[in-house]
């Protein structure tokens, strides 16, 4: 399918908007104070070593201590005859590790001692012989004839396996054997560092996002990558030329006074992809719950009433939905369990072109999705690889008033805790007065309809209560003072 990039720079974050027929279906972001560290490769510490997991927790220079499994340590693979891994690793161990998922809320980084290297067509393993094909390319023809022609470039003799991307398909010997020698250097310079020092060090780090995208997205179907900064634009020019020489004409510096994403209303959808609710141009709406387990999509009619029947209505508001969850999974980079709540249908057949036109809408996914069709309560299950932080996490934080729940309690409930914490106070406290800090909204409620509680409670207490209203609390917060 044609599609372009949009490249919007500045020193503080780069964002690329990856757009399908004037829509924009994806979107990176990287912050220059935290930039992902996915490919990194590391000099790492063991610190500890956990027999009963079969893990070992790694320093590698970061906030939180890494993860290291078993089955990713060179010689400790699954199976019978599998060492254990406190037979592999020991404590104050230093290890090269290169790091498979960033950090995600509170877990730490995934890593691997497998290390490998993406070039433009290959990826290369240093310490593996195997040449693997991958699996977007079905031609078995065409696949043993790849594996020839690395075998031939990269003989056995010499160290490391390869495994050839989608894109090396239509390469030539000359493109295929510059990748080889690229990613072989690279390896080199590795090794020749990791010889000097002493863990936790940072060995080798992986392309910035702008390089990433060319390298890993851009192909023959790319229209064209405008970007908007110059520097930026100069330095993507000499690594295409160098790297992906076919797509340096299709990079384009934009100079215009609207700023780029303005101009093709990226901003308005970043908006959108934040919000809970999306609406359907039928008048339908999904709304989205994401929690630190799964992502929940609940499709709803909404002001949708059809042209024939209720089963009708439902069967087009779920149609339209599949194309919608599709797009916005991608957009907002959601990942782990998702479930999507269609509206439910009694035709089987509803059923099955529901969800044969969400996989035919997921396949355009350049992220590996699952989708197990639908339970028996009429909800579709899926899974989406969690490669990095979703759109929401990297932009928003938790609300500081409710903490994330996205509610906060009524006036009338921070009232009745109010007297209550009064009550208790007073009864722990002597004092000729208490006086209540709180919320204006809270304390109109105690003047107007609570003021007869709030005297009954300083008949009570026998000492006066006084109010005073704080424009800069939150509604739940309040504070009582001792006078």
């Amino acid at each position: 399918m044609p599609e372009q990039f949009l490249i919007n720079f500045t020193p503080q974050e780069t964002r690329i908007a990856l757009m399908q027929h004037g829509v924009v279906q994806e979107l990176h972001v990287e912050r220059s104070g935290g930039r992902g560290i996915v490919g990194n490769v590391y000099m790492g510490r063991v610190v500890r070593v956990l027999p009963g997991m079969q893990s070992a927790f790694v320093e590698i220079g970061l906030d939180r201590t890494a993860f290291l499994h078993v089955a990713e340590v060179c010689g400790g693979k699954s199976g019978p005859d599998a060492r254990p891994i406190e037979r592999l690793l020991s404590e104050g161990q230093s290890i090269m590790v290169q790091v498979l998922k960033d950090p995600i809320g509170t877990k730490g980084a995934r890593l691997t001692t497998q290390v490998s290297f993406a070039g433009r067509l290959l990826v290369y393993l240093p310490q593996d012989r195997h040449i693997g094909i991958s699996q977007r390319i079905e031609n078995e023809v065409e696949r043993d004839s790849l594996r020839v022609r690395i075998q031939a470039l990269a003989p056995e003799e010499d160290a490391g396996g390869f495994i050839v991307r989608t894109v090396a398909e239509t390469a030539t010997d000359e493109e295929l054997a510059g990748d080889i020698a690229y990613l072989r250097r690279l390896w080199q310079e590795i090794l020749s560092r990791s010889r000097c020092v002493s863990g936790p060090t940072l060995l080798h780090q992986d392309l910035d996002l702008a390089q990433r995208i060319l390298r890993d997205m851009a192909n023959h179907e790319t229209q064209n990558i405008i970007v908007d900064s110059r520097e930026t634009f100069q330095k993507l020019d000499q690594f295409a030329r160098e790297y992906v020489p076919q797509i340096t004409d299709k990079i384009v510096h934009y100079t215009g006074e609207r700023p780029l994403f303005d101009l093709y209303n990226i901003e308005e959808e970043i908006q959108k992809a934040l919000a809970r609710r999306v609406d359907l141009k039928s008048g339908g709406y999904l709304i989205f719950d994401q929690t630190e387990a799964m992502t929940t999509v609940d499709v709803n009619t909404g002001g949708f009433v059809g042209v024939r029947n209720f089963d009708e209505t439902i069967f087009k508001t779920n149609l339209e939905a599949t194309q919608t969850v599709a797009r916005q999974l991608r957009l907002r980079n959601l990942g782990g369990i998702i479930i999507v709540d269609f509206i439910d249908m009694d035709s089987a057949d509803h059923r099955e072109a529901v969800l044969a036109e969400l996989n035919k809408a997921l396949a355009l996914d350049h992220t590996r999705v699952t989708v197990s069709g639908f339970t028996q309560l009429g909800l579709v299950e899926m899974t989406r690889k969690r490669t990095r932080e979703s759109l929401a996490h990297v932009l928003c934080e938790p609300c500081p008033t409710c903490s994330g729940r996205g509610e906060v309690k009524t006036a009338r409930t921070v009232c009745y805790e109010i007297m209550r914490e009064v009550l208790r106070e007073s009864r722990q406290f002597s004092t000729g007065e208490m006086r209540v800090l709180a919320a204006p909204v809270v304390i109109d409620l105690f003047l107007d309809e609570e003021s007869q509680a709030l005297a009954m409670l300083s008949d009570f207490i026998e000492r006066p209560v006084s109010l005073h209203a704080e424009s800069g609390y939150n509604q739940e917060q309040f504070d009582i003072v001792l006078m």
